[in-house]
């Protein structure tokens, strides 16, 4: 079979093309967040074998049990904390150099929901764990008995961020008011942490919201009335992704939705 001049010249535009887009297609590898290198720190429990004590908190998850928390949790040292920006990442905790460890035990996964904050009248090596620039982790009693005997009170482990594995999309728990809407992003997957977000009406553009405190971010703007959709940038990662439509245009406060889209 014979190709004539402009076959041939068909054939290589489709080639470069098909080559431009392979090359300017980002790879799915570059937005899947990895597990950090294992580090050393402490940890130690709040509450009691019910994890009550552990609902609510500085991240604003509410009840982390119907927000799909459960009671694998951790309070975060200031250090580690970042202004709340840390909310939702996940990390793998493992026992070490201490005869209160379980011993066959590899790790335990849990996720930051709420703040351990300094205690400034104790010493940081006496008490005062969570006073800067120390890296501790509070964690939920039930945690903390997966990798160690409670009566150990403090233990000596090994930790690492791991990626967040979550089922579904984002969920958005609304708050506020018709000119202000504040919103918690829960159920955060890959890093699971959040370092922009913006909204659209369905008769505006996109607006940025700033970070109030948490996983919670704000918008000044009249939005009642309209459907609502979200730009979200991973702090992690850096990935953006939109969720379209998240909201009906009778939203209202108080309320949780769901999109069908999340970070890996």
């Amino acid at each position: 079979m014979s190709f004539s001049m402009n076959s041939w010249s068909f054939v290589f535009l489709f080639m470069t093309l098909t080559a431009l887009t392979i090359i300017g297609r980002p790879s799915v590898a570059a937005v899947v967040y990895r597990p950090s290198p294992w580090a050393l720190a402490h940890a130690t429990f709040y509450g009691d074998e019910t994890a009550s004590e552990t609902m609510g908190g500085a991240c604003g998850y509410g009840n982390l049990f119907s927000n799909g928390y459960g009671i694998d949790t951790a309070a975060l040292s200031t250090t580690l904390f970042n202004n709340g920006f840390a909310c939702g990442t996940c990390y793998q905790i493992k026992c070490v150099k201490s005869p209160w460890c379980y011993s066959g035990v590899q790790f335990t996964t849990v996720t930051a929901t709420n703040l351990c904050p300094p205690n400034w009248a104790k010493d940081t090596n006496n008490v005062g764990w969570c006073n800067p620039p120390r890296v501790h982790f509070d964690m939920s009693k039930p945690a903390f008995m997966k990798i160690a005997q409670w009566k150990a009170g403090i233990v000596p482990i090994m930790y690492r961020r791991v990626p967040c594995i979550r089922r579904g999309g984002l969920r958005f728990y609304f708050q506020g008011n018709g000119y202000w809407l504040l919103v918690y992003v829960m159920n955060v997957g890959g890093g699971g942490d959040i370092a922009k977000m913006w909204v659209k009406g369905s008769k505006t553009g996109w607006i940025s919201m700033s970070h109030n405190w948490g996983a919670s971010y704000q918008a000044f703007a009249t939005l009642m009335g309209q459907s609502l959709s979200f730009k979200i940038t991973s702090y992690t990662s850096k990935e953006t992704i939109i969720c379209w439509n998240v909201a009906p245009a009778n939203w209202n406060v108080g309320l949780t939705y769901k999109s069908n889209v999340n970070f890996h």
